[in-house]
């Protein structure tokens, strides 16, 4: 009996040991055009997101974290790449033309589709996170959502819903951009095929959500409209619980596939929202610009078979997703990355500062990203500096102490001479851009 009882302890433990060695699956939700201040998690008054509350509670969660650039293009290129906008090549959402002259959609006007082309062979040729995960570990991958990179092939997916086309369907997902809206059922399609396969997935869920145009659910918009006059406003609060809930939906499926023990979820905002209390359009200082508004989003990281929860203030960037994601699944990364491992926490606590730049919406050059540049900027501590570029009139460095200045009203670039300086010149450090 002895024997037997230490046979069946050895079998289990060598299965213990099987399932713990298992590559995880990745889940990464990209939330579209949403502000870092509007979750229940950061203490909106308003809008609530349970689903996205009780992520951020099982998470390793960073509240300062950011993108590289407040556009939807560079910033799903930066996530993906590993590499800000001037490193990739795709510092814009579109190729520069002639909006006002030519006749005919522009889509289907040649120079435009031209560079649509050049965006789509930048990211073809890249070292993309799925393309890896796939050559190095064998995962499957699912692109869902906005996409503006070519088609699903182009990521380096082994399958998605974005065929791509120039001139078919629209620029930025085609029928990818159903996803949420309409259902979920595609990636549970796909897990399941996956599970049932045995092989790891990577899920790319980027849903056109809280994106315009802002059209909730009836019962959401009842429910905001009763605690926000705004009819804008209430709008777009309502979009975000509309995300929420298929957040939720998504990984209470992962639940039910007895998948989330040994599944990374990912969940960061492309840039950031203020909603225009006169329009269905963003406001200033929030999308295209380097203040917090368009840049700061929260960072979660959740994996229950390793990561125990917490809430950090250490600085995160999403350039910093591709080397931690590789490096959990047992997939070198390429050299050169300039992020950090975000699961290490050393380097988290080393790293003192987080860099970005924003560009023209349109790519005046392929090949000369300082052409578009605008802004640089840096956040060192709890000090953040914008440094325009010469082609911005009129414009001066703006210094900000986010500790006691969150939402950057007092510019103290005058009084704050050394300290602006020395910013100045790490900025220069960190891409000359000339």
């Amino acid at each position: 009996m002895t024997r037997w009882f230490l046979f069946v302890w050895i079998c289990l433990a060598a299965a213990g040991t099987a399932i713990s060695a298992a590559p995880p699956n990745v889940v990464m939700i990209i939330s579209d055009d949403h502000a870092w201040t509007d979750y229940g998690f950061t203490g909106h008054p308003v809008v609530q997101t349970p689903h996205l509350d009780r992520l951020a509670a099982q998470s390793l969660c960073f509240k300062n974290g950011y993108v590289p650039s407040s556009l939807c293009c560079p910033s799903l290129a930066s996530i993906i790449t590993g590499k800000y906008p001037h490193q990739h090549g795709i510092t814009g959402n579109d190729p520069a033309v002639d909006r006002a002259g030519g006749s005919g959609p522009l889509a289907k006007r040649p120079e435009f589709a031209a560079g649509r082309e050049r965006m789509k062979q930048l990211i073809h040729e890249s070292a993309t996170l799925p393309r890896l995960l796939g050559e190095r570990a064998g995962y499957r991958s699912l692109q869902t959502g906005k996409w503006w990179l070519g088609g699903w092939a182009d990521g380096g997916f082994t399958e998605g819903m974005t065929e791509g086309e120039v001139g078919k369907g629209g620029r930025h997902g085609d029928a990818g951009l159903n996803i949420g809206r309409k259902g979920m059922e595609p990636i549970y399609d796909f897990v399941r095929r996956a599970k049932a396969d045995e092989k790891p997935f990577f899920v790319w869920y980027a849903p056109f959500l809280p994106h315009t145009p802002h059209t909730p659910p009836e019962d959401l918009l009842k429910k905001y409209l009763a605690l926000e006059p705004n009819e804008h406003i209430a709008k777009y609060y309502a979009m975000i619980e509309w995300l929420d809930r298929t957040c939720g939906e998504l990984t209470e499926f992962l639940d039910r596939e007895n998948l989330a023990e040994n599944t990374i979820v990912v969940y960061v905002a492309d840039n950031g929202w203020i909603q225009d209390p006169a329009a269905e359009k963003f406001a200033p200082r929030s999308k295209q610009s380097p203040n917090e508004g368009g840049l700061r989003t929260p960072i979660l990281l959740r994996w229950p078979a390793k990561i125990k929860p917490s809430a950090t203030d250490g600085l995160a960037h999403t350039i910093d997703l591709m080397p931690t994601l590789l490096k959990a699944c047992g997939v070198e990364a390429p050299a050169g990355l300039p992020g950090i491992d975000l699961f290490d926490e050393a380097a988290v606590k080393a790293r003192d500062a987080v860099f970005g730049a924003c560009f023209d919406h349109d790519m005046i050059d392929f090949d000369a990203p300082a052409k578009s540049l605008k802004y640089r900027w840096c956040r060192e501590g709890n000090w953040k500096l914008i440094l325009p570029s010469a082609r911005v009139p009129d414009a001066r460095p703006e210094l900000y102490d986010l500790a006691a200045d969150p939402r950057e009203t007092r510019d103290l670039a005058a009084t704050e001479a050394d300290r602006l300086a020395a910013m100045t010149r790490r900025i220069g450090a960190w891409w000359a851009a000339d």
